[in-house]
């Protein structure tokens, strides 16, 4: 693993916990990401994905999670997922 550090566009990380719950999928958003975001989103979505990642942040992984999976079944789409979310 150590081996192929930083060579990715992106990483990501599972977590125990959430199987241990099973939580699916196990991701842990906090400790995931992607490298060049900014190539992938406009900057207005970029600046809530920066925020909805504090948020997360300061949440723990299962609450992170739940939360997302949550608000995501009843989005419709990536934009309006972002405005459910109230960061902007």
């Amino acid at each position: 693993f150590e081996e192929f550090k930083g060579t990715g566009n992106s990483e990501l990380h599972l977590d125990r916990r959430l199987v241990e719950k099973r939580i699916y999928p196990a991701i842990d958003i906090a400790a995931s990401g992607t490298r060049r975001e900014e190539l992938l989103l406009d900057p207005k979505e970029l600046e809530l994905v920066y925020r909805l990642r504090k948020v997360l942040s300061d949440m723990n992984v299962v609450e992170a999670m739940e939360l997302l999976k949550t608000r995501l079944q009843k989005s419709k789409s990536n934009a309006e997922f972002l405005m459910t979310m109230n960061l902007g």
